[in-house]
Order: C-alpha cells, then structure tokens, then sequence
C-alpha cells in the first residue's frame, strides 16, 4: 500500500475508556452491592448500561473501532487471572460457589482469606492486583466475559476490537505464590500460558472478533536477552495460529527499544506504539527496523496519561512520516484513557478559556478522530480545528497563570546547603529520642482517620451554602476531638488529627497553592471503587499562606502525646496531579518544593517535633527504563531535601510510601534523609523491611502490619507475626508499628479493632524483647 492509500485507510480508535460513568455510577453501584443495598444482578445492569454508554459515545465521536474487554467491575488484571484460570488456592471455593463474591474476595479479602496483593501499574498512579504463580500452577481458560463483552458492542452494531493483557506482561508482572521455591519466576509458564490464550483468541473469533489487541507494556521496560526470547517464541507461537484473529501488539508509556525488531518481525498483523514525547524514540527506532511493511501499525499520538490539549499540528507531522512505514496508520491515544477524567464540559469552575488548554477522555476521542480525519483527506479538510487549536495553544503560552517572575527568581537563588539537615542523621535521632522519648516499638498512624458520612454532608452543605464556615469548623473540631480521644485510650503513642479537614491528600493543597487549578468533576480511578480528583498543575507554584498550622496546632492542644504534621511531598504533588508540560519536571518539582519548605517551617515554628512529608509517588514515577533513572531521583530526592532540609535537629520527619517494588530505589529512599519512613508491607510480608536490611539502610522505618485496603480485621496476633518478621530485618530501636496506609476510606469499627490490635501486637512483641 502507498503513503497515500496508507492515509485514505486511517482510522480513529482507542485502546480503552474510563469505567466509572459520569458520576461515578459503577463505584456507588459496587459499594452498594458490597453493603447488601444492590443486587448482583442490578450490578450488572449498571455495568452493562455504562459499557453502552461509553461505545455508543465512542462511536458518535467517529471512533471507528471500540474497545471491549477493557471495562472491570475492579481491575483488568484481575480480570486476566480469572481468564485464565489462575485463581489462588485459598481463593477456590469462594470462587467456586460464587464468582462474582470470589472475584472481589480476590481483590478484598474477607476476614478470613487475605486478598491478593497489590501495586502500582508501571509509572501510573493505577493499582492493580498482582497474580500469584507458581511451579504447580495450572491454567484454564474462561472466556466468559470477553466473549459477552464483545457480543454487546457488536449488537450495537459497532465494530469492536477485545482488548486483553497479553501472555508476557501478565507473567512479567505476576509474583511467585506463596510456598514456591526460591527464585521461581513466572515466565518460565509461558509455555503452559499459550494454549490457554489461543483457546481465548479462538472464542474471541468465534463470537465475531476480527481484531484482539494484546497489551504488552511490560517490553518498554528493560528486559534481558531471555524474556526478549520469550516474548519472541509468545507471537511466534500465537501468529503461527490458524483460528485466531488478527492480533495487534500493544506498547505505551515509553519507548519500546530493543523489544521493537522482535514485534516487528512476529506473525501478528499490527503493533501499537506510544509517539508521544516520552516515547518520542519510538519514531527512530521504528525506520531503522524498516518499518511495518503488510502491517497494521496504530500510531498514539494523543497523550492518554496528560490533560493537555494536543498539538495537532505536531502529532500530523509524526502521522505523517509514519504513512512511509506500514501499510496502514490509524490514530490513537497513547494508551488506555482510564488514566484521565472522563469530560471537560461538566467543569463549571475553571474559567472557559482555560478550560480550552485541557482535553479530558471524551475531548481527546475528538482529537484523535480530527487527526484521522485530516490523515486521511488533507489539512483542508480540518482547518478550523487547527486554527481553533492553534489559537488554544497560544493563548496557554502568553498567560501570566504559567509565570511568576517571584518564584522564578526563589528557585534561582537555591543553594545545596538549603537541600541538607544543619546535622547527620547519628546526631538528630539522639536529640529526637531525648525529646520525644518515646518507647522501643512507638505506634503511630499513617495520617488519615475515616471521613464518616456526618463531615461529607457537612461538606457538601458548606459547598451548597446550607452551612456557614463556622458551622463546618465546629464540625471538623468535634472530628479532630474525636479522632484525638480515641489514639490516646488505644494507646498509641505519636498521633495524628485526622485530616478531617482534607478532601485529598493532593487537592487540599493544591487549592491553597497558587498555580494550581482544581475540578470538580475530573474523577480517575486509582484502584477498585477508589477514585480521585487529581488536580491542574498549570503554572509557578507558592503558598500565599499556612495551611495547616491551625488544624495541627489545635489537635497539639487536647494532648500531651506528639501530633504529627502532615504534609504531602513535592514528587507526589506531581505525580497525582496532571503536570504542566511545559518546563521540566524537576523545575516544577523544586517549585512545589520551596512552598512546602514554608508550611514545614511555620509548622516547626509552632511547635510540631514530628512532621511527616509523605512521598508515596517516589516509586511510582520512576521512569520506566534504567537509563533515565538517575536524572529523576537527582531532581527528586532534591525536591524532598528542600522541603525539609530547615527544620532542628530535634525536630523528627517523617515519609511514607505507597505499595510499590522497592528494591531498586532503596538508595534514592536513603538520599532522602527522612528520620523514620513508614511503608506498605502487609501484603508482601515485610518484604520491604527485607530489602532495607539488605541495603544497610540506616534510619527508622515503619513497615505496614495492617493492609488499609481491605475490609478485614487483623487479628492481634498476625499484626505481632508480621512485626516479628520485620525484627528479623531491621533492629528494635529503628522499628516503628503502624498501618500499611492512610485509613480515610476505612469504616470506624474496623478502624477501631484494627488498631486496637496493633497496639497490642506492638506491646506484646516489645515484652518478647530481651532486656536491655
């Protein structure tokens, strides 16, 4: 085919669509389901109807071909475990006598069986449900939901393209089971893996499918000789199939690097790949492999990961030196749009010619179908969009929002003594423990306390004008007393207030932050039923004043026991926010960083010996090839350093971060000079508190004993094993007690028992300890 017919055949698609509804109505409806208010079977009416809803307003947009597969009751990983009969052993009967209560006994346990475990999809603030392999695994295909998934678009008379994990990224990102042997790895069952994907691609065909797009982001990360064999050996095997569809090979999130020749030269019809900035090599790389020739190649040149308007101009060049090198191009974001809002247009806060610099799920899908439109039959064909677009572009760059000659010049003067303590660790922690004179083993909590349905109202009256702010401050100072009461006849022994003023750990600060813009509709979903708001970094950020100085110094009042600071880091407020993509990441880093710096100090300067700057996005953003790695932790390691590098040597910070693979950050974790770090681990059973002894890792550290994102309670004694397990890694005096997590989303009563039973655990483990 020639450049030309190349451009005539472009189509428009997406590689999936957010899940949630409008207003989040799949959330209310599983919550509800959990509580026995909804039916099984009214959930899935709810689930269906969205799933219509999304196709139908895909197609209207002019997306050619929609994506099936890709809507979850809770996460597509999990949805691939059950696809392939890799359930966990403890999971089987649950599983067995109901799917759907086994399906979410998978991803929440129940009060007797632990869930799965769970991290953060690649560089995304996504969670999802890590499968559990092993030697004796045995895989089965179920089909079942893809099949109907895709049966239903096709009812509507769409033309659909089922979208699955494919075989190697499950594997890459499956842990081994418990009771495996040492250094199992998963991939070893592609083999035993492939017949059960054939067996689903045949259903698929079967039921209608000309295209199955197989997802395979783990290959744009590094990978070694062997598992580029593997994923080799996968499409060969899988091409080589005569009752299958046609298969598309999908990569994002980075480049696909030397994981590139061996796709292209597989017998699958199409890949997809990233043609963003962060993938920008993909370009290169694509015509020194000589390109796809008789290969479907779908081109993402839409951002899915930002809110930015696209540069359609730009990404028609990119389209255009594509045509050269396939024998079709169609156009697509650069991976699913999951990971942004789902439409700009239900904001009626943000001024309109701002609102005209962001393009949310279903502005995207426009994007996306102008670009195919003008791939296809000429600029001509798009003028007033390019023009509109060009004007939107403009006016982003000429705005005063983006640049603050004041901040600018802050930043400027930095020095690295403002990024250092006055004093070495060795020094600060025998001040700290002569002024905080705490016990060995000192419990304490992540943050957050339960919201409770009486301070959402109050919320929502002081937004709706039915209350006045006195009235929700008095409010918010009975859930502080509350909160305050209850820690102290536990027993624990550095508390918190609660955060009952905070609707986000991010957006409560980014609304008192100059340079940010908040939504109220821009829902993205982190994990499960788990839903944010991330907000709009858009300009140069400072603190015009404190922000939580009050509400911690008040909490300090009803107590004679410390209360924690807590502030949320500079590298997070990036990360759960949509960036400007304007100026590197690290000058907007040390923004953030230098107006944190003042809240830190002024908090100080009231009183508060212990602050905690939680940076639970550290892992997360880690760039996903090794290469560019130490350009990120440098910027952000400083980032974090300027926060708190003014504080006494007295004065105890404290981090905290989310689940995540930590071993391969450990040093960065280090360089941030925190005093104590607390960590999720309840999951993976102090692996972490493993890897930091491995490491040497000097300070205190706090890893989970209660997994915040289940239901169940822990009993005493399985919080004082876990803690035993991590005095095995890290010594007594640097050992801290506390939950996996913030307990925001927890109910009271399990909060309750829970840490009732980690204070128990902690003191029963401490008078195991041999006398000093």
């Amino acid at each position: 085919m020639t450049a030309k017919s190349a451009a005539a055949a472009a189509r428009a698609t997406v590689y999936g669509y957010p899940r949630q509804g409008p207003n989040r109505e799949l959330k209310k409806a599983i919550e509800g389901y959990w509580k026995g208010r909804v039916t099984a079977d009214a959930l899935r009416v709810t689930a269906a109807e969205l799933r219509r809803s999304n196709w139908q307003q895909l197609a209207d947009a002019g997306i050619h071909e929609v994506p099936t597969g890709d809507f979850s009751y809770y996460d597509h990983v999990l949805d691939t475990t059950v696809m392939v009969g890799a359930i966990p052993d403890r999971h089987r009967n649950a599983v067995a006598a109901d799917p759907l209560e086994g399906y979410f006994a998978m991803a929440r346990g129940t009060q007797d069986v632990a869930p799965l475990e769970m991290t953060k999809w690649f560089d995304t603030n996504y969670h999802y449900l890590v499968p559990e392999l092993g030697p004796d695994t045995v895989f089965a295909a179920d089909s079942a939901k893809q099949v109907a998934e895709l049966k239903e678009a096709l009812a509507l008379g769409l033309t659909a393209r089922p979208v699955l994990v494919g075989p190697v990224t499950y594997l890459l990102l499956a842990k081994p089971a418990p009771g495996a042997p040492a250094g199992f790895e998963p991939l070893t069952l592609l083999d035993r893996l492939l017949p059960v994907y054939a067996e689903v691609l045949a259903d698929l065909r079967a039921a209608g499918a000309e295209w199955v797009q197989l997802d395979e982001p783990a290959l744009v990360q590094d990978r070694t000789p062997a598992e580029l064999n593997s994923a080799g050996r996968a499409y060969r095997d899988l091409g080589a199939l005569t009752d299958r569809p046609r298969l598309l090979v999908a990569s994002y999130f980075d480049r696909l690097g030397e994981a590139l020749p061996v796709l292209a030269k597989a017998p699958v019809e199409g890949l997809a790949l990233d043609f963003t900035e962060a993938a920008a090599a993909n370009l290169d790389a694509l015509a020194a492999v000589g390109g796809l020739p008789r290969k479907r190649l779908v081109a993402g040149v839409v951002n899915g990961r930002n809110i930015w308007v696209n540069d359609l101009e730009k990404s028609l060049t990119t389209l255009g030196t594509l045509l050269g090198l396939a024998d079709r191009v169609d156009v697509a974001a650069s991976c699913s749009l999951l990971h942004v809002p789902l439409d700009t247009t239900a904001e009626r806060d943000i001024e309109p010619q701002i609102l005209r610099w962001l393009a949310f799920a279903r502005q995207k899908t426009a994007e996306i179908t102008t670009l195919a439109k003008g791939l296809a039959r000429g600029t001509g064909a798009i003028t007033a969009e390019l023009a509109a677009n060009r004007a939107d572009l403009a006016s982003r760059a000429g705005s005063p929002i983006t640049r603050d000659p004041a901040v600018r010049a802050r930043a400027a003067a930095v020095t690295e003594a403002d990024g250092r303590r006055s004093q070495p660790y060795a020094e600060r922690t025998a001040a700290q423990r002569a002024h905080l004179r705490l016990p060995l083993l000192p419990t304490t909590t992540i943050g957050s306390f339960p919201q409770t349905g009486e301070l959402r109202t109050a919320r929502a009256d002081l937004r709706g004008g039915r209350i006045d702010t006195a009235g929700y401050e008095e409010r918010v100072k009975a859930e502080i007393q509350e909160v305050i009461s209850f820690q102290e006849k536990t027993g624990l022994d550095v508390l918190v207030h609660g955060e009952a003023e905070r609707n986000d750990m991010v957006q409560y600060f980014a609304e008192q932050l100059t340079g940010y813009l908040a939504t109220q509709h821009g829902w993205v979903q982190s994990y499960g039923t788990r839903y944010v708001r991330p907000p709009i970094l858009a300009g140069d950020i400072s603190r015009p004043e404190p922000m939580t100085v009050r509400w911690t110094g008040y909490a300090q009042s009803l107590t004679d026991r410390p209360v924690k600071g807590m502030l949320t880091g500079p590298v997070t407020m990036l990360a759960w926010s949509f960036v400007r993509d304007d100026q590197p990441r690290g000058d907007t880093a040390r923004h953030v960083a230098l107006a944190l710096r003042d809240e830190v100090n002024d908090l100080e300067a009231a009183g508060t010996s212990v602050i905690q700057v939680d940076e639970p996005a550290l892992r997360e953003t880690l760039p996903l090839r090794t290469a560019d790695r130490p350009a990120y932790l440098a910027w952000a390691t400083e980032a974090f350093r300027l926060t708190t590098g003014g504080v006494r040597p007295d004065t105890q910070i404290h981090t905290h971060m989310c689940y995540a693979e930590f071993g391969d950050i450990v040093q960065a974790i280090d360089d941030l000079d925190a005093d104590v770090i607390s960590l999720e681990a309840a999951r993976s059973h102090m692996q972490v508190a493993r890897e930091l002894a491995a490491h040497g890792y000097p300070r205190e550290a706090g890893p989970g004993v209660y997994d915040i994102h289940s239901p169940r309670v822990p009993s005493a004694e399985e919080a004082a094993e876990l803690l035993r397990t991590g005095l095995r890694a890290i010594p007594a005096e640097r050992l801290w007690v506390n939950p996996d997590g913030g307990l925001k989303t927890r109910g009271w009563p399990e909060t309750r028992a829970s840490l009732a039973h980690l204070v128990t655990a902690a003191r029963t483990v401490r008078g195991e300890l041999p006398a000093s």
